[in-house]
């Protein structure tokens, strides 16, 4: 399998409302990248460099090619007028990688002929400038100060960054409960000497195909991105690669992890066990953690899939962020102490007993308990790590003891198999995205669609629209540690 190249673009193409079924390329470029492009922070790649990522959300008829950081606006035909693609909410943008300073250029809409379906190739500066309104926090600057905040907490620079990459990554992509808001929780950590920031991993055990990690207690994105490159590299050179580590700590998203092997060209697998919040099923205490699972397959020219899900009925961030906002949380996200759902954030929060997916007995919760507990078994168990209700709980407070979380990373190659995995798995996500709709409004979407429409959205935007909250909490950190304040727009 060919190794990905290396760009300095990202290109983001959105899917305009209805228009797809029927959506057929009428210019295409005459160049067609051969790299994979899912990586969208500066230090994803293997190489540690900058990386292309392309999203394609329509048609198979629908084609993608770039010449690396050039502009340009391809036209898609479809039947539709003017007004209704004026009218849409897509958004376009190209971030430029792996450099400090980049640029925008005014958004391009082509209506000529018949009504194009277009998206537009931009060059943006990681939303650092023309912020649209004001509460906009650009992504740089969510970065450097997230980087400020660890290096100013025993971390070294690089370690810092590679924590700040996924956390600003969580934001950018829409999942706001595992970016800014987990900086302090992190913060508190190193100063407790709870996690070590200047950690660095090391292997156990090893064979052609597998890894035995010690995490050492760093950080989980140094860990995470460690245990991920290993697994990669084993799969180039066998096959598969499955790494488990012990002594790591939370490792963000873990969708990062998959994003990391897809841009390898790879299918990637990742999980964590997590401190106990989820109840099993038919009982009214935690013993069990969100247990995230993460699976992310390549495509052709871009196309993907990435599956990024907690094995509870939602993370435990998303009532973190509903308690932020003063706001009542879904009946079925979580109990109460008397056992029964409960709407209130702050009892949740205090209760900290999530329900599994799937929710009730009645509802199939025990799938979600069963998920669980699997990966718990790959993690925790097969690791020699913490498990269940031998993981210590996390607050924002920090932690008095070391987490000890397991953790595990698989990387296939699909060269090993069946050829043309990419154009099938592209064609797989045609067929879904192309099916009948029950409303025109809402287009049948694959796993990874939403966070694209949110990276655009920001990239229109001109940055993160954090909650008022958040913006104080970051206030109190920077008087506390002593960086500059976070700039809001």
């Amino acid at each position: 399998m060919q190794t990905p190249v290396v760009s300095g673009s990202r290109f983001v193409r959105m899917y305009f409302k209805g228009l797809m079924a029927r959506a057929e390329c009428i210019a295409a470029p005459t160049q067609t990248p051969s790299s994979h492009g899912y990586a969208t922070s500066s230090s994803m790649s293997i190489a540690q460099t900058s990386s292309r990522w392309v999203t394609t959300i329509a048609a198979p008829t629908i084609r993608r090619g770039m010449d690396g950081n050039a502009g340009a606006v391809r036209q898609l035909s479809a039947k539709a007028s003017c007004s209704t693609l004026s009218s849409t909410s897509a958004i376009v943008g190209v971030e430029q990688q792996g450099s400090e300073s980049h640029g925008w250029n005014k958004r391009n809409h082509l209506c000529s002929g018949s009504t194009p379906f277009f998206y537009a190739q931009q060059q943006r500066s990681m939303s650092t400038s023309g912020a649209a309104k004001k509460g906009l926090v650009p992504v740089e600057e969510a970065r450097r100060f997230m980087v400020d905040c660890l290096v100013n907490s025993k971390t070294p620079l690089a370690h810092a960054k590679q924590q700040a990459d996924l956390l600003v990554e969580a934001d950018y992509r829409g999942h706001f409960s595992h970016g800014m808001n987990r900086l302090e929780m992190y913060i508190n950590d190193l100063h407790k000497n709870a996690c070590n920031g200047e950690a660095v991993p090391s292997v156990l055990n090893e064979t052609p195909a597998t890894a035995w990690v010690d995490g050492n207690n760093g950080l989980g994105a140094v860990v995470g991105n460690f245990c991920m490159d290993l697994a990669i590299r084993k799969a180039k050179e066998v096959g598969v690669g499955w790494v488990c580590a012990k002594r790591s700590n939370h490792y963000g998203i873990a969708g990062w992890y998959t994003l990391r092997a897809m841009n390898a060209g790879c299918i990637g697998m990742s999980m964590t066990n997590t401190s106990p919040l989820a109840s099993p099923t038919r009982s009214k205490e935690a013993a069990l953690g969100t247990n995230p699972i993460s699976v992310g397959a390549p495509g052709k020219d871009g196309d993907g899939f990435v599956l990024d899900m907690a094995t509870t009925a939602v993370a435990v961030g998303k009532i973190e962020m509903q308690r932020r906002k003063n706001e009542p949380i879904p009946v079925g996200w979580a109990q109460g102490p008397d056992g029964h759902p409960t709407t209130d954030a702050s009892v949740a929060f205090e209760t900290a007993c999530l329900m599994p997916l799937g929710g009730t007995e009645l509802t199939s919760g025990y799938k979600g308990y069963g998920l669980g507990a699997m990966v718990e078994v790959f993690c925790g168990v097969l690791a020699g790590a913490n498990y269940a209700t031998k993981i210590r709980k996390w607050t924002h407070a920090g932690a008095d003891s070391e987490a000890d979380l397991g953790q595990c990373f698989v990387a296939i190659n699909p060269a090993c198999f069946a050829p043309g995995f990419e154009g099938r798995l592209s064609d797989l996500t045609s067929i879904l995205r192309n099916m009948p709709m029950t409303d025109p409004n809402h287009p049948v979407l694959v796993a990874g669609d939403p966070e694209l429409h949110h990276m655009a959205m920001v990239d229109r935007e001109g940055g993160l629209a954090y909650h008022v909250n958040q913006i104080k909490t970051c206030t109190e950190l920077s008087e506390r540690l002593g960086v500059k304040p976070i700039a809001v727009i």
